[in-house]
């Protein structure tokens, strides 16, 4: 299949995920490889234009005004990325270019006003606010003036690093930033900004340093190897690339509004299912499940249409909406009725010992889930001091600090591997009424909507927390206790439904993306080992986001729920203890720790972390503040 092939069948693909993003690249791959526009043999080649640049070296370095780079070497045969037009050229970046490093300014030198400094947020972000300068401390070489072309070369990969057109306005040129001044003319500005970026892969793959903060060396830089066209036609390329990014943007754009409209219809859809039932005749009800049925795979394309599905589900079988000619009454009373929540003793941090009787605290209760890895003990000697605090198997125990995260109720129930424990402050333990209410209905109620938007956690030391006596005042509604059994079976029904749509939507994301890499490759004429898997590839030819973002859907085949946001959600659930170990266990990721920094790396590259990864250190998230 060729370019033009995948262009016109563009739209069956659209809704792969960074279906957009990469059909940038791959416009961009075209570009540089000489396949977007027709060659003309009225061009100059581009053989001529290396010879004026030559000229041009010469001159400088009789003048004294400049020496070409020593460490820039002479391109080969095995040099050559791929195949060219006989009028192209291959170039090192140092032999085109002049750079000149920023100053690094002090602090002490910012003013309120004056001459702008240009630091790399104000390439990355226009609407980044600026530092400012007296201009008349700021040398000629380090002023930059609109058209100056630039190049950030440390900072966080995958979004600091590449190749601007200054436009807006005088600067200041700060310290990470070169100011490149092209010898002999050989390149249309705009042409070198793209020749550049299509070659931030490698780049990065050279930079130094660690993998939150890291640098690319003039010398790496000056070794960049670049496409150089004939002129003529570097202008025709950039004319047709920037007139085909405005169309990426409209298809962009429309993309969002479809996704924005499906989004709305889905909540829609499913705001009408967590109705109660005798909100709807059974008539409409009939009708009104006919058209989900119908129209569920337009409705759950996303793990996130997945979700709300689930919590629709629950709220309806909470309800009442699963209990069909059901003779009790649909009428909710408060839960301490029929059940009350224990808090947790305070133990003393003093009294903790490095074995013992573990303590079940916050840290160890996430979603349906106890993790044991950071425990903290009690000596089992003083065990019977404390036996209204031992903990049984089937207890429901829920946090009262950060109860609601991204992947649900902080609520779990003790398995026989869990015991023996004890009940510390900030986590309650059910005590039910067992005549009146099934454990088991209870556990779906605690994880519904319906709990939860009857409970809103205040701040305890800064902390979401919810007391006790707000659980036990919310309203459950509560059906005899065969019915509630019935309702717990029909859940698990759904469920395993639903899991089944989870399982086929990232098939099919997974499977879109690897059917949208083999079609790109084929335009581009590569060829990659088919005994590897497709994570496995060598990345060259796809940005370093990008090539990150592959690895996410890995993830979700381990555990669907948890995406990139979600982690972010669930570094807040941690909160001051957040580590990349802890973070891992928490998300419940911890057999695959690699595929879990890739996933990480997602979040942290799109400036919604600050994760030095590779450390114990504290993972944060980024606030608007920072």
């Amino acid at each position: 299949m060729n370019g033009a092939n995948l262009l016109a069948h563009f739209d069956r693909l659209a809704d792969t995920p960074d279906a957009v993003a990469r059909l940038r690249r791959f416009i961009l791959d075209l570009a540089v490889r000489g396949k977007l526009v027709e060659q003309s043999s009225d061009d100059e080649p581009a053989s001529i234009l290396l010879d004026k640049v030559a000229i041009e070296w010469i001159r400088l370095q009789e003048e004294g005004i400049s020496q070409r780079g020593r460490s820039i070497p002479v391109l080969g045969e095995n040099d050559r990325p791929f195949s060219l037009p006989i009028s192209w050229k291959f170039v090192c970046l140092g032999d085109v270019l002049q750079m000149i490093n920023g100053r690094a300014f002090k602090p002490t030198e910012w003013l309120d006003k004056g001459l702008p400094i240009i630091r790399i947020q104000n390439l990355n972000n226009p609407t980044a606010p600026f530092n400012y300068c007296d201009p008349s401390t700021v040398e000629e070489r380090h002023r930059i003036r609109n058209g100056d072309l630039l190049i950030s070369w440390s900072g966080t990969p995958g979004t600091s690093f590449g190749a601007f057109i200054w436009q807006r306005g005088d600067g200041a040129l700060n310290q990470h930033i070169f100011r490149c001044m092209q010898v002999g003319g050989a390149y249309d500005p705009r042409f070198l900004q793209l020749a550049i970026n299509s070659q931030l892969d490698v780049l990065i793959a050279q930079a130094k340093g660690g993998a939150g903060l890291r640098h690319v060396t003039k010398g790496a830089l000056e070794r960049l190897v670049l496409v150089l066209p004939p002129l003529g036609e570097q202008h025709r390329i950039v004319a047709k690339f920037d007139g085909i990014m405005a169309l990426c943007d409209q298809l962009e754009a429309a993309q969002q509004e479809r996704g924005y409209c499906r989004d709305r219809l889905a909540s829609a859809s499913l705001q009408r299912l967590s109705l109660p039932s005798n909100s709807n005749t059974p008539a409409a009800h009939h009708e009104y499940v006919h058209f989900l049925l119908q129209h569920l795979p337009l409705l759950t394309v996303r793990t996130a249409h997945i979700k709300a599905l689930r919590l629709a589900l629950l709220n309806k079988a909470v309800r009442g909406g699963f209990s069909e000619g059901a003779s009790w009454t649909l009428t909710p009373q408060p839960l301490r009725t029929v059940a009350a929540l224990q808090n947790g003793y305070a133990f003393k941090s003093e009294w903790f010992t490095p074995d013992g009787v573990r303590l079940l605290r916050n840290i160890n209760l996430s979603h349906d889930v106890l993790d044991w890895t950071d425990a903290v003990y009690l000596p089992a000697t003083r065990v019977d001091e404390f036996q209204r605090f031992q903990l049984r198997e089937g207890d429901i125990v829920l946090s009262l600090d950060r109860p609601f995260i991204a992947t649900g109720t902080k609520v779990a129930r003790l398995r026989p591997s869990d015991l023996p424990c004890l009940l510390l402050q900030r986590v309650g333990r059910f005590v039910l009424q067992a005549d009146l209410l099934a454990a088991d209905y209870l556990f779906l109620w605690i994880q519904s909507p319906h709990f939860n938007d009857q409970v809103n956690p205040g701040r305890s030391n800064g902390v979401p927390h919810i007391s006790s006596k707000q659980v036990e005042a919310a309203e459950i509604y509560l059906p005899p206790l065969e019915e509630q059994h019935h309702i717990v079976g029909k859940v698990k029904e759904l469920m395993a439904v639903c899991d089944q749509l989870e399982a086929q939507v990232v098939r099919t994301q997974i499977d879109s993306r690897k059917l949208l890499d083999m079609m790109l490759d084929q335009a581009l004429g590569i060829t990659r080992d088919s005994s590897k898997s497709l994570f496995e590839r060598n990345p060259s030819n796809v940005p370093m986001t990008g090539h990150k973002q592959e690895k996410a859907p890995r993830y979700m085949t381990k555990n669907s729920t948890m995406t990139a946001d979600q982690l972010i959600e669930c570094i807040d659930d941690l909160g001051d203890l957040a580590t990349p170990e802890r973070l891992l266990r928490h998300a419940g990721l911890s057999e695959d720790v690699e595929f879990f920094y890739d996933l990480l790396r997602v979040a942290r590259n799109s400036g919604a972390v600050i994760a030095p990864l590779g450390t114990t250190a504290a993972i944060r998230r980024q606030s608007n503040a920072n």
